[in-house]
């Protein structure tokens, strides 16, 4: 028993990693700044119902497999490498840009995984995997429900929408390009064609509940872009999975909110320490990009966000550098982990090989658009 037990706690925190840690930090930094009147203060509830909503109806929809059909129905249509390595890295890409990067590889990548073994293609195995990580945390970059830190820093900051994607647009649309070459490079050896699979039509049930579940998302898209109160969606979100899909609350991310909350801890404690509020403030100032994007080499960019944001105002440039950050080491962002969970369970996996490439193709499109912000910035 205590063994199982024991093997049970070794299980969580490799898997929750971020979540103790920020646990331990908050706790610590309870130490030093008791509990208070103003700790309540420290949360941001919005961000926290907002984010959890979103991942709420990305769950409903994700088991309703609308993903899995789209992505058979565009993969029917490849006939080359070419055009297989664009459907499968494309389609994290912008994916990616409404239904989260973790959603998109969560999808996405063990359909990939199964697909390669199919066609006898498992020498693409480790690129087409590691280029569709790199694709969903770029393309989730462009919009504010792309990923929990621009959600984040979008709600916090209270920038207009106009100048969120002023922000970002430019380093999508060249990741696209730097995308697009990589599908190029891929040849047009043509392949082999997929066996017919029988796919059940949506039952007038299930009808239903996408044509619900499509207006819970909207509703959360107006909630995010401020033209209704969080508060509405919320109750709305509950009602419904409370009373018709009862078992989709239980695939929420709550450790990822958790998360949110002990960094708010953090930061609002860290925040009441005169010396490390000024030698923060002092560190970020005029290096917001490279001080965010080497944060998050080593605490993932959703913590770096959060702790980060207390000490600057220049929100779009700290924008820019926690996305940009997410490419680099395999837990600058936790998306990245997803990917590399499931290449891990392939039979036969070649694991030093995949964190070779993944390390070398990250690298290589970080030092790009990182280059690319200090062009614009000189412009």
């Amino acid at each position: 028993m205590e063994e199982k037990m024991k093997e049970t706690i070794l299980t969580f925190l490799k898997k929750e990693t971020i979540l103790c840690v920020s646990g331990i930090l908050a706790a610590a930094s309870a130490c030093i700044i008791p509990p208070d009147g103003q700790y309540p203060g420290y949360l941001d509830a919005k961000v926290l119902v907002l984010l959890f909503c979103l991942m709420a109806v990305m769950a409903a929809v994700q088991q309703l497999g609308v993903f899995d059909r789209f992505a058979s129905h565009l993969l029917a249509r490849a006939h080359q490498q070419r055009q297989l390595a664009m459907t499968l890295i494309m389609l994290c890409f912008f994916s990616a840009m409404f239904v989260t990067n973790d959603v998109a590889l969560i999808t996405f990548v063990p359909f990939t995984i199964m697909l390669l073994e199919r066609a006898n293609l498992r020498e693409k195995m480790i690129p087409y995997i590691v280029m569709q990580t790199i694709a969903a945390n770029l393309g989730s970059m462009l919009t504010p429900v792309g990923n929990p830190q621009n959600l984040y820093l979008y709600t916090i900051s209270g920038m207009e929408i106009h100048d969120f994607f002023a922000a970002t647009t430019p380093y999508v649309l060249f990741s696209y390009f730097l995308l697009f070459l990589f599908c190029l490079a891929q040849g047009s050896k043509p392949l082999a064609p997929p066996k017919p699979t029988a796919e059940k039509p949506y039952d007038t049930k299930e009808k239903a509940y996408l044509l619900v579940l499509s207006v819970l998302f909207f509703l959360c898209i107006l909630a995010v872009f401020r033209i209704i109160p969080y508060q509405a969606i919320l109750l709305v979100i509950l009602l419904w999975f409370l009373l018709v899909q009862r078992g989709i609350l239980k695939r929420v991310d709550y450790c990822l909110l958790l998360t949110f909350v002990f960094f708010f801890v953090l930061i609002g404690n860290l925040g009441r320490i005169p010396a490390i509020r000024n030698a923060l403030q002092s560190l970020m100032l005029g290096r917001e990009v490279l001080v965010s994007f080497l944060s998050c080499q080593f605490i993932s960019n959703v913590p770096a966000t959060v702790l980060l944001s207390e000490f600057t105002n220049r929100y779009d440039l700290l924008l820019t550098g926690v996305n940009i950050g997410g490419l680099g080491t395999l837990i600058a962002s936790m998306a990245s982990l997803i990917s590399y969970k499931y290449f891990a369970q392939v039979p036969g996996a070649k694991k030093g090989r995949y964190l070779a490439y993944f390390t070398l193709m990250n690298v290589l499109f970080a030092a790009i658009l990182l280059g690319l912000c200090a062009f614009l910035a000189y412009c």
